[in-house]
């Protein structure tokens, strides 16, 4: 057996040279495994050489297009097609742009940004995506000027036309869209180099052996997927076993059951999977499960809570898993991925501050009756200087213990900055210390502190909102809200993120025009608000809060100050007009005051209160309701069925749900989506696509849909469009991919409670 890290011969300077030296030496050997429905046994085998052939036929194709140094957009569900699509532009010497298809009935404003900015001329995808692309094109200019290759039917003898592109170390690889503003997303420029080399990082953190293996349900669009779920395992030459994200928010079980039978021993996602699997499967599901092969369990993407990693061991400790298989991490895409990781086989390191001191950017041990965060470090990086805690406004350097912006000293895995952005880039990639220093850093927009060399992650100097693993910019998810309604004044609402204990949740706070103050239907602008944000962002909405005219904070020079209208609405102190809560914080609910506000003392008193009751609202499950197949038999039992699900999902009465209201206004996302799928499945014995949904946005429809199928469990239910999930999560999936939880948990897929 292997023993130590895997090492490459410092020829290969490419991943074009590395894959085409394994298909020579290795031809035969498992490169990637997939399970399309997420289900072991039921597998696609693809080793070096078949790859390799596949990415040179692509590769023919794009070189006839003169696509070397071009753009060229992936547009793919995740899958095997995907993995050759991506080589095969590397093979072509092109820039790959992943990126997600699109789903139904929703905005394509992110694709065409993507298109726009990066110049591509060119797209790969599959047939079927096209197909259904091909039907919104009238609708999006940019889909329809890029010229399509399907790559799913090619014709293999086509690789042995192939000639090997003139690139070196230096030549950008890819274009890697953070999962941030939807209006203007940016793409950091990632080398061959930049992908060798933190690779090389990784396996220096991880010890990696041919020998091992992995899992990954992590959507490859995405820094983690791409780098840690595809590069990363044939940088080591270790097998990886592949599933779409969808099967794993589906079945959260899958994933767990894919490392047991395939004895994998490196797997991870973002905080978000970890809480899925204990609050998404059951004592029956984990019987046969042996997680005893699992040495190492990266988490990061978002943050880490210490809760979540116990209530794992907790749950599957008797099953194998240990506590220091945990590798809690900390990177970003513009250092091509990982920066710090911890010594793999020891514990994570905890530590407890005082929670009200973390707020002022102070670390302190907990005072008492102050409220107590436990803080799970992310590691060391592979050279004591590399990391900096700096004082973003002094750029002084900040002592141990004293929280500052992360910056990152520039090495091989730094990224080569944003495309067509020199401002931000020199912004972001060429920060200095005041006094000098080992400088150039990359300032990345995270906060946090050193304690003996370990890094610790507190919180986010810039606005974004991270839910479930993808980034939103909190003045996309702003606009959105004031074009929701007519009675929302324009530049005058925040949008931001509270962390309450096991999930970030999503906040709007708006202003109302003055002629609205009495005279709009409150509770229809709320739902238009949860409506839009639903359809445009795919983001649940907590908590709405109506203000009066000219009350919502803001600079004397009228930005919007964000952190003080979180603090006032954790602390009931805005000029409230009217408040909604999610139906499954319902108890906790603010008063619907008409401009009176408690008295100073009482406020303060309730606000502790008030947030640990939220805090538990939320951590607490709603489970399905339970209705036998037998049982539904027309489209009214289907229906009244659904209206019983959907009111215990929210935790609303049943009379509130209307069969005909959109389920986007009831804010259901993607994660809620494949969550009802599954649900429907059990109760109907069918097989149903995660998305349908989509499909059939209302009780009704959807309804009728199902009727209209046979009901045996053999059958199955297949639309058209019914599209492949994305990015999740964490792009919750990983993003959403991000929180799967009945109250939305936390996180990419991601992050999800998917």
């Amino acid at each position: 057996m292997s023993r130590g890290p895997a090492k490459i011969s410092p020829e290969l300077t490419t991943f074009v040279d590395l894959l085409h030296w394994r298909a020579q030496e290795q031809p035969n050997q498992i490169a990637y495994r997939f399970l399309p429905e997420g289900v072991v046994g039921d597998e696609v085998l693809m080793t070096y050489r078949d790859l390799d052939c596949r990415a040179r036929a692509i590769a023919t194709l794009l070189n006839e297009l003169q696509c070397q140094g071009q753009r060229v957009v992936l547009l793919y569900p995740a899958g095997l097609d995907y993995v050759a699509a991506f080589f095969g532009c590397l093979y072509a010497g092109a820039i790959a742009v992943p990126a997600y298809p699109p789903r139904p009935n929703r905005s394509l404003q992110r694709i065409q940004a993507i298109i726009q900015d990066s110049g591509a001329t060119v797209a790969l995808t599959q047939e079927a995506v096209l197909s259904k692309l091909e039907q919104r094109f009238a609708e999006c200019p940019e889909l329809r000027s890029l010229y399509w290759l399907s790559t799913d039917a090619l014709n293999e003898q086509l690789s042995d036309a192939w000639q090997r592109p003139g690139i070196g170390a230096e030549s950008l690889a890819l274009l890697q869209y953070t999962s941030g503003s939807t209006a203007a997303p940016k793409g950091v420029m990632i080398s061959h180099d930049n992908l060798l080399h933190n690779s090389s990082l990784i396996n220096e953190f991880f010890q990696d052996t041919p020998a091992s293996s992995g899992v990954s349900w992590l959507p490859p669009y995405h820094d983690m997927g791409l780098v840690g779920g595809l590069l990363q395992p044939l940088y080591v030459g270790a097998p990886m076993t592949l599933m779409p994200p969808v099967a794993f928010l589906q079945k959260p079980i899958r994933w767990l059951q894919a490392i047991s039978h395939y004895g994998v021993t490196t797997s991870g996602g973002p905080n978000f999977a970890y809480d899925l699997c204990v609050r998404k499967t059951t004592p029956d599901q984990w019987q046969d499960l042996d997680l005893s092969s699992w040495t190492l369990a990266f988490s990061g993407a978002e943050p880490i809570l210490h809760e979540t990693l116990q209530r794992f061991v907790e749950t599957f400790g008797n099953f194998g898993f240990r506590w220091e298989s945990f590798y809690p991490c900390y990177g970003m895409a513009e250092t091509t991925l990982m920066v710090t990781g911890t010594e793999k086989g020891q514990p994570p390191q905890v530590r407890q501050a005082d929670a009200k001191a973390l707020q002022l950017n102070q670390v302190k041990p907990p005072q008492e009756n102050h409220e107590v965060r436990w803080l799970v470090g992310c590691g060391q990086p592979a050279s004591p200087e590399q990391v900096q805690i700096v004082e973003p406004q002094t750029r002084q350097p900040c002592p141990e213990d004293m929280i500052g912006e992360i910056w990152v000293t520039h090495s091989r895995s730094t990224a080569q900055g944003y495309w067509k952005r020199p401002d931000t880039t020199e912004y972001s990639f060429a920060a200095e210390l005041v006094e000098g220093g080992t400088g150039p850093f990359l300032r990345t927009g995270d906060l946090g502190f050193l304690h003996q060399g370990q890094l610790y992650v507190t919180g986010r100097l810039k606005d974004l909102i991270i839910i479930r693993g993808r980034n939103h910019y909190p003045q996309d998810i702003e606009a959105t809200v004031e074009a929701a309604h007519p009675a929302l004044r324009a530049g005058a609402g925040a949008a931001f993120s509270v962390d309450l204990g096991n999930a970030e949740q999503l906040v709007v706070v708006q202003e109302l025009e003055r002629s609205q103050l009495r005279k709009a239907d409150h509770e229809a602008v709320c739902s238009a608000i949860r409506r839009s944000v639903a359809e445009q962002h795919e983001l649940q909405v907590s908590a709405i809060v109506l203000l009066k005219t000219t009350s919502l904070p803001k600079t004397s020079s009228g930005k919007i100050q964000r952190f003080l209208c979180r603090s006032g609405f954790l602390d009931r102190q805005l000029d409230a007009v009217y408040t909604w809560e999610s139906e499954t914080l319902s108890s906790l609910s603010f008063e619907e005051s008409e401009g009176v506000l408690e008295e100073p003392e009482e406020r303060q008193a309730s606000s502790a209160v008030f947030k640990e009751r939220l805090a538990d609202a939320i951590a607490s499950p709603s489970p399905g309701p339970v209705v036998k197949a037998a049982t539904l038999s027309s489209a009214e039992d289907i229906q009244r069925w659904m209206v019983r699900w959907l009111a215990q999902a929210l935790q609303t009465p049943e009379a509130t749900i209307d069969v005909r209201r959109p389920f986007a206004e009831y804010g259901l996302d993607s994660v809620t989506a494949v969550e009802l799928a599954d649900a429907l499945e059990t109760a109907l014995g069918l097989t149903l696509e995660p998305t349908l949904a989509y499909e059939y946005p209302t009780i009704e429809a959807l309804a009728r849909h199902l009727a209209r199928q046979e009901t045996p469990a053999t059958a199955s239910v297949v639309t058209e469009s019914a599209p492949e999930m994305g990015d999740i999560e964490v792009d919750q999936l990983v993003r959403e991919l991000e929180m799967l939880s009945d109250a939305e948990i936390q996180a990419l897929l991601g992050q999800q409670n998917n």
